[in-house]
């Protein structure tokens, strides 16, 4: 993986959780009821992010992410109030990186042309796949023809830096129809890719499915032959491969990300939405209801939780070794003491002679190409059992 450092930041995350439908895999919250609550909702956003404006502690904002739900879903009165009123709480003259979540069919003219006048220069857009069999398997809105549509409608209106997300392990994928996939979004040119694992998730359409026999699992030996595929093809194609799942052209990571992985402060606004200032982890509820009550009546709604030195330290090492710049072992040693060092250092020899991991000039530890594969392994035992 190709080493980069992310800079200090301070970013604000907005969870939009309206969808016009459920995709049959998705966990995340979110409701259908925008028609009935949107203007409520980003009242409710607006005036939490005046109750807690300090948490940010009076650092630059510099990136905004909207994320979902199906923030495209917004319309776009009520995008602008939302933006406008989050300019008049906090300082965004210094945003670097402003962006929004869409679904491809959400992607018109004229919402393409409203993105920039708004100030947003970054948009993440789900595909998923460039098969229609499978988008209609798996409850997408649009087609592969609508998001090959979607990232030209965004280039002609300005937007110079386009994401799109892709799932691999979906039931009826095969090889030979992910690396088309991977191929279709190559040809794209898009700044920046990411790449997931399916997963089935408890409760949620798709996993009932599978309980059911309607749908078949992908094999875990086929869903790593498709990440090796991706890894392969995406690094011949110039992307940087900058974390396990994100893939980017040079200079085009994604910067609010990297803050999560990077553990810089970051504010949560809205309904499930979390937060972090470096030792407390906050939690807004995941009802909606809940959620605008709590502001409308000027109390705080989320629940927090600080976390003890052994969860920071996992954190760390996780998310290190998630990225492509890895753990600092002398920042490791300084912040958590001569124990927790002997501990990683001690249980990273064996995953060093077996080639998974290596240790860089600067003292970093970092994943191999073959440690990537083993990646949760690994990270388990470099973690503190406490």
């Amino acid at each position: 993986m190709t080493v980069f450092r992310a800079l200090p930041m301070a970013g604000i995350y907005v969870h939009i959780p309206f969808c016009a439908s459920r995709c049959s895999y998705c966990d995340f919250y979110s409701t259908l009821r925008l028609d009935e609550v949107g203007d409520a909702y980003v009242d409710a956003v607006l005036a939490e992010a005046e109750l807690r404006q300090q948490e940010l502690r009076n650092e630059s904002v510099k990136t905004i992410y909207l994320g979902g739900g199906t923030p495209s879903q917004l319309p776009l009165p009520l995008l602008s109030i939302l933006l406008s009123g989050l300019g008049r709480t906090f300082d965004l003259s210094g945003v670097e990186e402003c962006t929004i979540e869409a679904n491809p069919d959400d992607v018109t003219p004229e919402w393409c042309a409203a993105l920039q006048q708004l100030g947003v220069n970054r948009v993440s857009m789900g595909v998923q796949s460039f098969e229609d069999d499978i988008l209609r398997l798996i409850g997408r809105r649009h087609t592969a023809r609508q998001a090959i549509d979607a990232v030209s409608r965004l280039r002609e209106a300005g937007i110079a830096n386009i994401s799109i997300d892709l799932i691999f392990g979906l039931p009826g994928q095969t090889l030979a129809s992910w690396t088309e996939s991977v191929h279709q979004a190559i040809a794209l040119h898009p700044q920046h890719i990411s790449a997931y694992g399916l997963t089935y998730e408890e409760g949620t359409r798709l996993w009932q499915q599978r309980e059911r026999g309607e749908v078949t699992e992908v094999s875990e030996e086929q869903c790593l032959e498709m990440y090796r595929i991706l890894v392969e093809m995406l690094r011949a194609a110039g992307y940087e491969h900058y974390e396990i799942s994100n893939f980017a052209l040079p200079g085009y990571h994604s910067r609010h990300n990297s803050s999560y992985w990077d553990g810089t402060p970051y504010l949560g606004l809205g309904a499930a939405a979390h937060s972090y200032d470096g030792t407390v982890r906050r939690y807004n509820p995941c009802d909606l209801k809940k959620y605008i009550s709590s502001i409308k009546s000027g109390s705080l709604a989320f629940e927090q939780e600080l976390l003890e030195w052994w969860q920071r330290y996992n954190e760390r090492v996780m998310l290190g070794l998630r990225t492509a710049r890895g753990v600092d072992v002398a920042r490791l040693r300084e912040d958590f003491g001569e124990d927790a060092w002997k501990h990683f250092t001690s249980e990273a020899q064996h995953h060093i002679a077996a080639g998974h991991l290596r240790l860089t000039e600067d003292g970093c530890y970092i994943l191999t190409s073959d440690g990537i594969m083993l990646s949760d392994s690994i990270i388990r035992d470099l973690m503190w059992d406490e």
